[in-house]
């Protein structure tokens, strides 16, 4: 096992069976990861759960967040995973075999988090918007859903399995998620103030808007010197509405 990505982030979005968390966390222990995230679970007593058979540290340890962007506020890269089926994806999409090089390549050097979603639902189309892309486990198409808790296995068994090849580290450090996601919402005030966004459709427009961000890849500098621009215009636009009152 590759000890340089143990420090990944699994993050559950609202998962409703306790079992199903508690496998999910031993599937962690089986491959040596530890840093379990949930937002929002829907039984809040998954701690005890007698399915996560010797690791029970990692339930132990697990962190709580009520929104999908403080989960991974600390994160350089989200990646989101989905059975795909009918849906039409925003994000580009990669299978498990060729997501695992990349995000093994990102862990070295920056934190990397792996979202799962509901069991019934999946990731809502809100959740893949703070995501960069989108991987899928290969099924047959006849019965494409899979456990949460074997999905959680098979994604971390390829992310060890090529432990062994060593990627060049990239000289550059990514900008965290915490910061474009304050980007992001400097940005829709400004939006929201020059009334481009209606009202009735904020929330498409946020996720669009996050999606772009994403797609761009900001180096951590560059977000900041973006978030104080942002930051400045809506001082001006602000003070130019309270002038005009």
């Amino acid at each position: 096992m590759n000890s340089s990505i143990t420090d990944l982030r699994v993050v559950l979005v609202a998962p409703r069976n306790p079992l199903n968390i508690g496998a999910a966390a031993r599937a962690m222990s089986n491959f040596g990861f530890s840093r379990l995230r949930v937002v929002n679970p829907y039984e809040v007593a998954y701690r005890d759960a007698k399915s996560a058979v010797g690791a029970s540290p990692v339930l132990q340890a697990a962190q709580e967040y009520g929104t999908v962007a403080e989960a991974i506020a600390d994160c350089a890269l989200a990646v989101g995973t989905t059975a795909v089926r009918h849906r039409q994806l925003q994000q580009p999409l990669k299978t498990l075999a060729k997501a695992a090089a990349p995000i093994r390549s990102r862990s070295r050097h920056s934190n990397v988090a792996l979202l799962f979603g509901s069991e019934k639902w999946g990731l809502s189309n809100e959740a893949l918007s703070h995501c960069h892309w989108v991987l899928h486990i290969p099924t047959r198409k006849e019965h494409q859903s899979m456990n949460l808790g074997q999905a959680v296995a098979i994604c971390l068994y390829e992310l060890v399995r090529g432990g062994g090849i060593e990627a060049r580290a990239e000289k550059r450090t990514p900008a965290s998620l915490g910061t474009i996601e304050r980007v992001a919402e400097e940005m829709l005030a400004a939006l929201r103030e020059s009334e481009y966004i209606n009202p009735k459709t904020g929330q498409l427009a946020g996720e669009k808007l996050r999606r772009m961000l994403r797609r761009m890849d900001f180096e951590a500098a560059d977000a900041e010197v973006l978030l104080g621009m942002m930051h400045k215009i809506n001082w001006k636009l602000n003070d130019g509405s309270k002038r005009g009152a």
